[in-house]
């Protein structure tokens, strides 16, 4: 039966009486707040792509705007339900009850009453598209990006959701517990740092030229990619107080002040050994001490994120050695940046975490950790920390070993497409048109009066029609027109003058391999 004039007024007015209880300053507060969080997405490619070879950069910027694509349409069709569900009977996932967000609309949401639902799961729906994004730099120059997409969702669903849950859903065990984790050291930080390490071992490590005399081939879109990161991690910490409040005030200095600290303590450790200041050195101080305030800048005191900076910025930079010792290729370092920086973080709450700082959004309660001689916080944090490391590290592994050996989805691609580059093989773009740079130069510099005859000739002109430059960075052409290696760096000689064979990996400095988120 359709429904009287005076019935349709009726429930419109109620609907509006629910809305009036929502503060329309928190409401844009958080709007604006979901848009600084999905600008961190076009950072993440920017510093992918200048962290790459030049061949392979354009693939890493694709594979975040994908992976972008993947995780709104699995966020909307159940990951928001999985995560947050507020009938779940269990602490470790929730259920199908908003499947296709039904359900989600103008009530009180999970993370503050002043905020309706469905601005909290457009919020949520932020986070899940960066945790991913980072995780896409896991297939750095050798990953085949359409099964890093059937990837994307299957780990949504069976990693992402559940930490998500054990983390904030109101059900979750590590919220009944009173784990403090504000704004995803376990979900975003662990899940895409632990992710990201699981995922490399399972592609296996670069071929051995690959991995050597590598470098970032363009430190000036690291260091863009960088700012604009920091500038969406304000919004990404800072609406995590979901309102427009003290607390999120101090969210944002202490994102700031852990930024800072982190990128000149890096750049201080850097600069003893390498008597040198790098870009790419500042830039990942800069990321870890963000990561490690992502858990702690809404519990700690701003005099605090001093000491939680320079820690994430100390210890992330050793912690970058760890893939030697593990002999995992994580190309971008995504272990050491959001894994360990996130295991900081987490740590730190249990310290210096404050009930005081916690209370200025006139809501929250705790009861704080050792400043406040809350001890037993430190084993509640230390167990959360080695339960999210556990899980993540296992299923991720698991499951992209099970991708894998789906035939038409195996995760790696060929030697011989490593070797021409990622953007030609699966892109067919390139991000600096370094293929067509390439060809006008074998143009320019060889000569149909000076070719070698014969078979001779046969190559010279192949070389010079290739669309790929598998390689050949620093080649040139001799004076009979062969193309001749001429590579800028060497391998490192012993004291008997031989070449020092070490691992490729290992001969790889700041500069080179040990990047950034």
């Amino acid at each position: 039966m359709p429904f009287s004039s005076a019935q349709h007024t009726s429930r419109t007015l109620a609907s509006r009486a629910d809305q009036s209880s929502f503060d329309r300053g928190d409401v844009a507060f958080i709007i604006l707040s979901g848009a600084l969080v999905s600008f961190m997405i076009p950072g993440l490619a920017f510093l992918y792509s200048g962290l790459a070879r030049r061949k392979s950069a354009l693939a890493l910027i694709w594979a975040v705007a994908a992976a972008n694509a993947v995780v709104v349409f699995q966020w909307f069709f159940w990951g928001y339900s999985l995560a947050f569900s507020s009938t779940a009977t269990n602490g470790f996932i929730g259920n199908l009850v908003h499947f296709g967000l039904r359900g989600v609309l103008d009530a009180p949401s999970p993370g503050s009453p002043l905020i309706p639902e469905l601005l909290y799961s457009f919020y949520q729906m932020e986070f899940a598209c960066v945790t991913v994004c980072i995780l896409m730099g896991a297939v750095a120059e050798r990953g085949r990006v359409f099964p890093a997409m059937v990837f994307t969702f299957c780990w949504m669903t069976l990693v992402y959701c559940p930490l998500a849950a054990w983390a904030w859903s109101t059900n979750g065990w590590g919220f009944t517990w009173g784990v403090l984790d504000y704004a995803g050291g376990g979900p975003v930080e662990i899940g895409s740092g632990m992710g990201g390490l699981a995922y490399s071992w399972v592609l296996g490590r670069r071929s051995e030229r690959e991995l050597r005399n590598f470098r970032p081939h363009n430190v000036s879109l690291v260091a863009l990619g960088t700012y604009i990161l920091w500038f969406g991690w304000l919004g990404f910490n800072a609406g995590s107080a979901f309102g427009a409040n003290l607390r999120a005030i101090a969210a944002a200095w202490n994102s700031m002040v852990c930024a800072a600290m982190g990128g000149i303590a890096w750049c201080a450790l850097d600069f003893r050994i390498e008597r040198k200041y790098t870009m790419v050195g500042f830039c990942s101080g800069t990321i870890a001490g963000l990561v490690a305030a992502t858990p702690s800048s809404g519990y700690v005191p701003i005099w605090a994120s001093l000491v939680v900076g320079l820690l994430a910025g100390g210890i992330c930079n050793y912690a970058t050695k760890l893939k030697f010792f593990f002999r995992i290729d994580d190309a971008l370092d995504l272990f050491a940046e959001h894994a360990v920086g996130g295991i900081i973080g987490l740590l730190c709450n249990a310290f210096f975490g404050s009930k005081d700082i916690v209370a200025l959004d006139g809501l929250t309660q705790i009861d704080g950790g050792w400043l406040d001689h809350n001890w037993k916080q430190l084993y509640k944090q230390f167990a959360y920390v080695c339960a999210t490391c556990a899980y993540t590290f296992i299923v991720t592994a698991l499951l992209a070993k099970i991708i894998d050996m789906i035939p038409g989805l195996h995760l790696r691609e060929t030697d011989e497409a490593e070797k021409l580059g990622m953007d030609d093989v699966q892109i067919g773009e390139f991000a600096n048109d370094y293929i067509e740079l390439r060809r006008h130069f074998f143009d320019a510099t060889v000569s149909n009066d000076n070719l070698p005859p014969s078979d001779d000739k046969e190559k010279v002109s192949s070389e010079s029609e290739a669309t790929v430059a598998a390689g050949d960075r620093h080649a040139v052409p001799d004076t009979n027109g062969h193309v001749r290696q001429h590579h800028v760096h060497t391998a490192p000689k012993e004291g008997n003058g031989q070449p020092n064979e070490k691992d490729p990996l290992e001969q790889t400095r700041s500069g080179d391999v040990r990047h950034i988120v």
